[in-house]
């Protein structure tokens, strides 16, 4: 097998393990009612120490506005994030969590761990181990050209 016919071949199971791991996310996510994209919304919230304007959100996530809109205006309906007026300059909305976000929080990292224990379960320690080394190489690695 050519170079190339392997590596079409590692992108093709890339692809495979991404959706598998898109499908056991979803399932474990159904029953906090949040999805993927919310549930990285919210992760990336967390990480702000002053709430971001949505600007910020959109550029911190690699999506456009608009879609960060839908995703905040879903988790405040939910209760879980808050639209707040920015002390300084009362134009800028800026997003908070709210306890019910940093509850959702808990409860994501418990989905995120049986999510991981359900992909991982064929593999043993030592290939976690290599897996974890392998993908860090992956990340590490320089992006070659843009998508």
């Amino acid at each position: 097998m050519s170079t190339s016919d392997t590596d079409g071949l590692l992108a093709e199971q890339l692809l495979r393990l991404t959706r598998r791991l898109h499908r056991i996310q979803k399932r474990h996510l159904e029953p906090i009612g949040i999805t993927p994209a919310q549930s990285r919304l919210l992760r990336t919230l967390a990480h702000y120490e002053t709430p971001p304007r949505m600007a910020d959100l959109a550029q911190r996530l690699e999506v456009v506005p608009r879609a960060v809109t839908s995703l905040v205006d879903a988790l405040e309906a939910s209760g879980r994030v808050r639209r707040a007026p920015d002390p300084t300059n009362r134009r800028v909305i800026r997003i908070e969590l709210t306890d019910g976000g940093h509850e959702a929080l808990r409860e994501l990292r418990g989905a995120r761990r049986a999510a991981a224990e359900d992909i991982l379960a064929p593999l043993d320690t030592a290939q976690r181990t290599q897996l974890g080394g392998l993908l860090d190489a992956l990340f590490e690695a320089p992006e070659s050209r843009p998508c």
